[in-house]
């Protein structure tokens, strides 16, 4: 038998609950997603799990591939700690990895399918990358990768019949190799929670990216905790739309699995595939960035759809402007606001809604949808408090401090980065440089990541405020705006504004105008640039770049 924890009451005095109550294989399992798959294919075997075009697997079947991934991976000599890479879209084969990789003791690795050859050869060798999958779409930047590559990986082709071109450059496709695995396989259950069951590498700004380290524990949480935030059943049917690369899908490829949901496989973020997979397939919940909610409203598919019923969308990686928020619910959308980082497995917080919020106008309503809200319930603490000492800012609305979370759901590190691990967790606390304020309700909105605060005659200048009017601007699409040298104040706003499609009248003067009509003056851009805005491979945008732009404009 395993003695139970170590803890003991006031002056370390046993307690009589700590008399022969110990934990063994009866009362005590280490914690781990990979077990919600075969529960779901024992109690609901012949309903369809995933749908990819013309294609359809049962519960019963996506178990026995992810067996045969498994068998196949271990026949291969694949095992505890091995490294298995997959390039892929959100398509069948990534949802098999999420089980068939970690059944064998082996460590996950969604790559960014939108990093060019360069980050991806890095990532092959930082990981030590034993099997690579990859989808022939990605041969071209695959190909080059591997080339400047240290690593060596088994090679491994998904021949997606959806695929458009490429070329294939493994050993087999994936077909063939898991037809070599045992849809019997005896794969076994981690024996320690705390082992690594994924590795997601950061989008980095500036230098390599960051391999953050999930494990079972903390993946089997962060699931439980989505399916109880967004609501997801055995009725729900789910589609894909947030990268299956990006945090582990936020970790519904556990979630929707553990309550027998069926996940829809999309290819590509494409309004003219979305309506239409809402409407056939009865679509109940999809999430993605605000950057997907904006291609939704000013898509020229979404003048013509009012969905039959309503559609759960949950959203986060930026705040939603209270007028995205708007017009997608005129659609038929209903939308969660979530916050989290790849460190926290995707979301740590959401904006629950309270029935006091009813009686409210439409727009005071959306305005506390936009708040990055409370937190979940897996997420053991959170608070808004002093970069250095840590301590709690008065929850005022006002004092703005850095966001500090800690659980369960919190990354075990920095694979081979002690230091960053370090500076991430200092004092028992993540980390998030992510500055907010906490209302008198007890919920948090974010004003700005620490390095984009606009700091201008002294005054700080929220740019999500000020990105917050700009985006209700009826012919203003998408906004952002980041610092600019200023000789009298130090520094300015200078906002970079992507108009809606087929519009070009509108002006430098216009926007400014109305910036100095809906807020203070002191807070206005003194600069407008026009334009398509950079974004990072999840959608966010990408504001170093802008502020490069901005010294020039």
């Amino acid at each position: 038998m395993v003695k139970g924890g170590d803890v003991t009451g006031p002056g370390n005095t046993p307690s009589i609950y700590d008399q022969g109550l110990d934990k063994g294989p009866a009362n005590y399992a280490p914690l781990s997603p990979i077990g919600f798959l075969e529960r779901a294919a024992g109690i609901y075997p012949e309903k369809t799990a995933i749908i990819h075009g013309d294609m359809r697997f049962t519960y019963r079947e996506f178990y026995d591939r992810a067996r045969r991934l498994a068998s196949a991976l271990s026949a291969h000599g694949i095992g505890y700690g091995d490294t298995v890479s997959i390039m892929a879209f959100n398509v069948p084969p990534v949802l098999e990895a999420h089980y068939g990789v970690p059944m064998i003791g082996a460590v996950l690795n969604t790559l960014n399918i939108r990093l060019d050859a360069e980050a991806i050869a890095f990532i092959l060798d930082h990981a030590e990358t034993k099997v690579l999958i990859t989808d022939r779409e990605f041969s071209n930047t695959i190909k080059k990768a591997l080339e400047q590559s240290n690593a060596k990986p088994l090679v491994i082709d998904i021949d997606d019949p959806l695929c458009d071109g490429g070329e294939l450059l493994g050993e087999m496709s994936y077909e063939t190799f898991i037809a070599l695995g045992d849809p019997e396989f005896g794969w076994l259950p981690p024996e320690d929670e705390w082992q690594a069951i994924s590795l997601n590498y950061t989008s980095g700004t500036t230098g390599n990216p960051k391999g953050v380290v999930y494990h079972h524990r903390g993946a089997y949480l962060s699931a439980m905790g989505n399916a109880l935030v967004f609501g997801v059943s055995s009725q729900s049917v789910f589609l894909w739309t947030v990268p299956m690369f990006h945090c582990n899908g936020w970790t519904f490829p556990w979630a929707l699995t553990a309550v027998g949901g069926t996940h829809v496989c999309l290819r590509r973020v494409d309004p003219a595939l979305i309506f239409p997979a809402i409407q056939a397939h009865g679509v109940s919940h999809m999430c993605g960035a605000p950057i997907v909610l904006t291609m939704l409203i000013h898509s020229p598919e979404a003048a013509n759809v009012k969905l039959n019923h309503t559609v759960e969308l949950a959203t986060g990686g930026s705040a939603p402007p209270s007028a995205v928020i708007s017009a997608m619910e005129a659609i038929g959308f209903r939308i969660t606001h979530l916050y989290g980082l790849t460190e926290v497995y995707g979301p740590a917080t959401f904006c629950a809604w309270q029935d006091s919020w009813d009686a409210l106008p439409r727009d005071a309503q959306t305005t506390r949808m936009a708040r990055q809200g409370v937190i979940y319930p897996m997420v053991q603490g959170m608070k808004v408090g002093d970069p250095d000492t840590l301590e709690p800012a008065p929850a005022d609305g006002e004092t703005v401090g850095e966001i500090f979370l800690r659980g369960n759901s919190i990354m075990s590190g920095y694979l081979k980065n002690l230091d960053a691990t370090e500076r991430a967790l200092k004092g028992g606390w993540f980390h998030s440089g992510d500055l907010a304020v906490r209302h008198p309700d007890g919920y948090i909105e974010i004003k700005d990541r620490s390095k984009d605060i606009i700091i201008s005659g002294g005054e700080n200048i929220s740019s999500i405020e000020v990105e917050e009017i700009l985006y209700r601007h009826p012919d203003i699409m998408e906004a952002a705006v980041v610092a600019k040298p200023d000789e009298k104040w130090g520094e300015s706003p200078c906002a970079f504004v992507t108009l809606r499609p087929g519009l070009d009248q509108l002006s430098s003067d216009d926007v400014i105008g109305w910036c100095r009509e809906n807020m203070a003056h002191y807070k206005c851009p003194k600069k407008v640039v026009f334009g398509e805005l950079p974004k990072t491979s999840t959608g966010k945008i990408q504001k170093f770049i802008l502020r490069d732009r901005a010294l020039e404009a």
